[in-house]
């Protein structure tokens, strides 16, 4: 069975040297990234982690840049490192969704080998899911590509958090109702979305998304997974840690004692991501 983490980030080495200068050049960095204690890693760094966790594969992300060009410079970055580790790291291209440029550089970041796009973000690259209009051309690449996106979604109540924003799934049922083909990842448990699956018009409109469990332990008790395959099913669920916010080793172990069925493990676990992101598969453990 193939262990897939299916949401971690990783930044280029100056960024990690020179924290400050990209705090100066974007609202949203600045918001999660002054504070010396949050962790930015390297793809050699989740390399490691992934090593002493037990992890064969995991998909990386950059971080939703408002500018372009910072999107642009970290592609390259991560489409060097799955270059570097392509029996380990798979990655999603960044991009300013509603930006000119999007669908070209969605387009580029496919042929240097990007399985999907994400995680994009609302808030810190000033989108709003209730006006999916200008998400248009991005979304016809995709689509156009065979590639998902996965968002950044946060939950409408509870404990306020750096990084939570406002883009709940009252708003993101917008963006889904306006493009039910694609394929989408929602990361965070989609805010609580699958909640409201319990109602059978949500349940269509999010018949092509998939939850992620990035962060988990900062938002919900481990009986989520139980909860979310019970009302979804199996095949829609993605382990996923939010590494470096959370460590990989410690998660996959709370995740295997989460009450999983025995059918339910290989999925969740990794052929689930395999699939969605279409990643080499096969039984590496």
């Amino acid at each position: 069975m193939l262990v897939v983490d299916a949401h971690t980030h990783v930044f280029a080495p100056e960024i990690c040297r020179d924290r400050a200068a990209y705090v100066a050049r974007d609202p949203w960095f600045e918001h999660l990234y002054t504070n010396p204690r949050a962790a930015l890693v390297t793809a050699e760094d989740l390399i490691a982690s992934m090593d002493a966790a037990g992890i064969d594969r995991s998909i990386i992300a950059g971080f939703p840049w408002r500018d372009p060009a910072l999107c642009r410079m970290h592609n390259d970055y991560m489409a060097e490192a799955a270059t570097t580790y392509p029996d380990r790291l798979s990655w999603l291209a960044t991009v300013v969704p509603s930006a000119p440029d999007a669908a070209d550089e969605a387009a580029r970041c496919f042929a240097l080998g990007a399985v999907g796009i994400g995680e994009l973000n609302a808030d810190a690259q000033g989108f709003d899911f209730r006006e999916p209009e200008p998400l248009a051309a991005l979304v016809d690449a995709c689509l156009q590509h065979d590639r998902p996106v996965m968002f950044h979604v946060s939950e409408p109540v509870g404990h306020v958090y750096p990084g939570k924003g406002t883009a709940t799934p009252e708003k993101f049922v917008h963006f889904l109702a306006a493009y039910p083909d694609l394929r989408v990842v929602a990361a965070h448990w989609g805010g609580g979305l699958p909640f409201y699956e319990l109602m059978p018009e949500v349940a269509s409109i999010a018949r092509n998304v998939a939850y992620d469990s990035a962060a988990l332990t900062y938002l919900y008790r481990f009986e989520v997974f139980r909860a979310v395959l019970d009302i979804v099913g199996p095949e829609r669920v993605l382990m996923a840690s939010d590494y470096p916010v959370l460590r990989q080793d410690r998660f996959l172990r709370r995740v295997r004692d989460a009450n999983l069925r025995e059918e339910e493990v290989g999925p969740v676990l990794g052929g689930n991501a395999i699939r969605v992101y279409n990643l080499p598969g096969g039984d590496a453990r």
